[in-house]
């Protein structure tokens, strides 16, 4: 275990997404989280520094005070680093006390084994490694950041959250995403406007094995389009030596122009040999659709 201290969010473009006023009921949504949080006392949260664990974090120190809230960030070859340090950096900036743990979920060789419940085995290695530390520091509850948006979605590791007692204040009290990036706006939790950003592990079709080296040429061509200046949703789909590239609508269209060529010999510079732009755009969990695991 270790804890790293003042890291600083890489210069990563972010596309701007329009901030709506906090109505009313979601107001009363934050503060039945308030309540729900006051009412157990203490809390672990499983922190990964995207829009939701950020959100539910900065509401638990101002709920719990940071001697009875704590942050747990597990690392892995499938977490990606520009993540992890918006994770340390919003900790920084709002008080919250933060711990590290490395988690192996790459040496079980059921999850490298990339079957469609491939995060079922992620998630039973984290919480199985979280809950011991919640328990020892005494916090009553250890969290997690699922929305109720999530709730429709195919997720094999909320079954291993539910194996281990976690909680999802989120999800229970029905905040949507759009909702969360609101009141986190109105904080000035810098995350609001973050695209989603899955492991790493999501890059690559079910029933291929996930590999550190394949994760590293993921993320490797990620951040290459991201210097480029590629903003918004993206993804780097790992298909052997070919990377298909999803890019949010209005990016597809900026790209397909003549730029397309930089856009590839960036991809390319990161390992593959080929790259595919995938003219239907960015489409949250495609490879769940090729998987077969949930409908076109």
């Amino acid at each position: 275990m270790s804890e790293l201290l003042r890291p600083t969010v890489p210069d990563v473009p972010i596309a701007p997404v329009a901030s709506t006023p906090v109505l009313a009921h979601v107001r009363a949504k934050e503060r039945a989280l308030v309540g729900w949080l006051k009412a157990h006392g203490s809390a672990a949260i499983g922190f990964s520094g995207g829009v939701d664990s950020a959100y539910l974090a900065c509401v638990a120190i101002d709920a719990l005070g940071a001697e009875s809230a704590l942050a747990i960030i597990g690392r892995s070859a499938s977490y990606p680093a520009e993540q992890w340090a918006t994770a340390r950096a919003v900790a920084e900036r709002f008080g919250v006390p933060v711990l590290e743990i490395d988690t192996e979920e790459m040496l079980d060789p059921r999850y490298a084994a990339n079957p469609t419940n491939r995060c079922y085995f992620c998630k039973t290695e984290l919480w199985s490694r979280l809950a011991p530390i919640a328990r020892a520091r005494g916090l009553a509850v250890l969290l997690d950041g699922t929305n109720a948006d999530d709730l429709s979605d195919y997720r094999p590791g909320a079954a291993a959250a539910r194996e281990h007692g976690v909680r999802s204040p989120l999800a229970e009290l029905g905040f949507t995403k759009a909702e969360i990036r609101s009141l986190s706006h109105e904080r000035e939790i810098p995350t609001w406007s973050q695209p989603s950003s899955p492991c790493l592990s999501s890059r690559i079709p079910y029933g291929t094995t996930v590999t550190p080296e394949r994760l590293a040429r993921v993320e490797a061509a990620e951040r290459a389009l991201r210097a480029l200046g590629v903003v918004g949703d993206l993804r780097v789909r790992h298909h052997g030596d070919l990377a298909r590239v999803e890019l949010a609508p209005g990016e597809l269209e900026r790209w397909l122009g003549a730029d397309v060529g930089k856009l590839r010999e960036a991809v390319c510079r990161a390992g593959f040999a080929r790259v595919a732009l995938d003219l239907r755009g960015f489409r949250s969990g495609s490879l769940n659709v090729l998987g077969g695991v949930t409908a076109a």
